[in-house]
This record gives structure tokens, sequence and C-alpha cells, in this order.
């Protein structure tokens, strides 16, 4: 890791769950990088390797290297949030090679479809160690970080399980459902820090998990005729953490393109 700290005064951003190109996470690294921020980006390939999308070629690393083209200031950093402290050594890290971190966007998620009569304990436990123990305590951790009074940005990610049911993904809406209800209680929490805190519902994305017989099914639900592209969170994204998004903090955004459940 490159201890190089001549461009710390940029904003420094951490977006964890950044190990794919088609990911919503790379979406949202790519255009921060073309906006000036600096990115401490955390990614767990071994992860994508039990899906079918598979790992990307040179995996993290080559991704990191991919937005250095960008010019901007960037570190990489694999861990695995199923151990307890890897979202405290995450933050560490982070602020050992910028010096400060000024914004927190928790994108990762495990995921795994289980129906009611397939649920397992095993299955229930890692969702919430993964998508919600982990997402609080890097909050809790980059809070503590946090040196300045104001200007301060987290943005949580959910999914439409408060829109309608999901009854193949049962541990994964629980979890999901929990970052939902967290939302306006930790915006509280961290405000008096001058930091805000929102959550981002980017609905249906074509991240590459839908196969072809999806994708044409998926465009009957969509009134604008495509599917969500990470691109879309992404620019979000951008003007949530920018100065003009500073008045927005405690609420569940859903960015869905009119996407329509019936």
């Amino acid at each position: 890791m490159n201890q190089n700290n001549e461009h710390s005064s940029r904003p420094v951003v951490l977006i964890t769950g950044v190990s794919r190109r088609k990911g919503i996470g790379f979406g949202v690294a790519k255009i921060l990088a073309q906006n000036g921020y600096s990115l401490f980006l955390q990614g767990f390939p071994t992860f994508d390797a039990t899906k079918q999308w598979g790992i990307d070629p040179g995996g993290l690393k080559a991704i990191g290297e991919e937005l250095k083209g960008t010019g901007s200031q960037l570190e990489t950093m694999e861990c695995d949030f199923s151990f307890k402290q890897a979202p405290n050594q995450l933050i560490a890290a982070g602020v050992k090679a910028f010096s400060h971190l000024d914004v927190l966007i928790v994108n990762h998620a495990y995921h795994n479809s289980q129906s009611l009569f397939e649920l397992t304990p095993d299955e229930i436990d890692h969702h919430l160690l993964i998508n919600v123990r982990a997402t609080l305590l890097l909050i809790k951790e980059f809070a503590r970080q946090f040196k300045k009074d104001s200007g301060g940005r987290i943005i949580m990610m959910t999914s439409g399980q408060h829109l309608g049911p999901m009854p193949q993904e049962l541990p994964y809406v629980a979890s999901k459902g929990a970052i939902h209800q967290l939302t306006a209680s930790l915006s509280d929490a961290v405000m008096e820090k001058g930091i805000t805190l929102n959550t981002i519902n980017p609905g249906p994305t074509d991240t590459g998990w839908p196969t072809d017989q999806q994708r044409q099914e998926g465009l009957k639900h969509f009134p604008q005729g495509r599917w969500g592209q990470s691109e879309d969170v992404a620019k979000l994204i951008l003007w949530l953490i920018s100065e003009e998004g500073g008045w927005i903090t405690g609420q569940v955004i859903n960015s869905e393109g009119g996407y329509r459940r019936s």
C-alpha cells in the first residue's frame, strides 16, 4: 500500500465492494475519480469466484490501476467482512494511506438466494454478519476518525424489499431491511459530527447477474425501456456527497427509473 499523502488534501472516499468492472462499486468509483476525489477501495474477489460472473481479469489490483488512469490518487485493499476486526482494519488502513477519510460508501453485500423452506442458520447469520454487522462497525469507526465538524458523508445501499416481496431471498431481505430501518437512527447518531447519512435503493441494476432471458423479461417493467446501470446510482451519489447535497440526511432514496413491479 502506498503511503504517499501528497494528494491527501483532496476529498477522500472509501468505497466497499469494488471488485468487478460491471458492479455498482466500480461505476461509483469511476465517476468519483473523474471528478477529482481520492479513493480507497475495498474488494473481496474470493466471493465473486463463487458466483456465475467470476473474478475480473487481474482482480482488484487491475481495477485500481485502471482507475488510476483518470488521475485519481487511489489505493486498494482486500478484506473479508466476516471477520469482526475487518471494518476497524479497513478504516485504519484508509486513514494511514491518506491521513483522513471524508466519505464512506457502504456498497458491499453478501447475497445467496434462499426461500423459506431452504433457510439455514448459517446463511441467515452470514448475511447479517456481512451486510449488517460490518456496516455498523464501518460507520462507527468512520465517524470516530472524522476530525471536521461538517461535510462528512455516509451512503448505505439497500434493495427493493420495502416495495415488493422477494420470497426467494429471505436472508438478504432481512439484512437489507435492517439497513433501511437503521437509516434514520444512524443519521441522527452521526449528525453531531457534521456527517450526513443516506441510503439508496438503486432498483434492478444490470451488473452482469441477469441471464439474457431475465434481461429481456425485465424490460417489460422499465417504462424508460432499459435496465438500471451502475452510472445511474453513481450520479446520484456524486450529488449526495457534494456540497449541494449537504441538506439531505436520514433518507432512503429509491432510484429505480419508474420500475413497475406488476
